[in-house]
């Protein structure tokens, strides 16, 4: 059972390219829209993150020696953006990241990689121009070719703050697959494998093993948990543990387990 607002949205010159959004509620900054009771069941086939009373959950241990992962190659967001750019505020920070939350766009599959510039274009003229959002929500976007493009401004190397996961957006990155991935949908190896070595990276710069559960504390009541609440999660989580919606997808949650290992993997873990 479907539990959130699905809308068919469409960005300036949307129509004329083809590409038709369906999106779920949105999750950027100063939305409106109903939000999740605390702790609210799903419908889902994987179960909510638990929520945990702050006292009870255990502060994280140190690591003798940092486990680090290579940066990847990551096309900058000035060959996607073109002229298509709107005024936004500076980019906001914070520490370091802890968490990586995996989306999908629930764009059309049958896309060329060529057109991924464009296609990211697309997302963020409805993002920042039709929702006047900030900028696009998501910090990275990977298309089915393996090709990593920074989305977000702020600095690839940075705790920027994103406007992908709501309630989450401080100490995360937002990192979304090009395309729909239902069940049944596979999911091309190379942008499984360049997932994986983005979120080696950017967990790595926290030392943060991919395949452990790590903290988060909601800063609204958007989410599935309420402002002040904290949960755990896998530090690469899917969008779902957080707010309802089925992004990022069954077929990419089925792929997830195997993420964290080859992303801890490159960490040399």
């Amino acid at each position: 059972m479907r539990v959130f607002r699905m809308a068919l949205c469409s960005a300036p010159g949307v129509a004329a390219f083809g590409l038709l959004l369906l999106c779920a509620a949105t999750v950027g900054p100063g939305h409106s829209g109903p939000a999740a009771k605390p702790g609210q069941a799903a419908g889902l086939t994987d179960q909510a993150a638990p929520v945990l009373p702050p006292a009870a959950v255990p502060a994280r241990r140190s690591v003798d020696g940092a486990h680090t992962a290579a940066l990847p190659r990551i096309v900058p967001r000035a060959k996607w953006l073109a002229d298509a750019a709107y005024r936004r505020p500076p980019a906001r920070y914070t520490d370091r990241v802890t968490a990586v939350f995996i989306h999908h766009t629930d764009s059309p599959n049958g896309y060329d990689c060529a057109d991924t510039p464009r296609i990211i274009r697309y997302l963020y003229a409805d993002q920042a121009g039709g929702r006047n959002w900030d900028d696009i929500g998501y910090n990275f976007l990977v298309d089915k070719c393996g090709t990593i493009y920074e989305g977000r401004a702020g600095g690839v190397d940075r705790a920027v703050v994103g406007a992908h996961a709501q309630g989450f957006n401080r100490g995360t990155t937002g990192i979304a697959a090009i395309g729909t991935f239902d069940a049944g949908t596979p999911v091309p190896p190379a942008m499984a494998e360049s997932i994986a070595e983005l979120a080696a990276w950017k967990l790595g710069l926290a030392d943060i093993d991919p395949r452990s559960r790590v903290r988060l504390t909601s800063t609204n009541s958007l989410s599935r948990f309420p402002k002040g609440r904290t949960a755990e999660f896998n530090a690469v989580a899917a969008h779902r543990d957080a707010y309802e919606t089925y992004c990022p997808g069954q077929a990419l949650m089925a792929a997830l387990p195997e993420i964290r290992k080859q992303a801890a993997a490159l960490q040399g873990r």
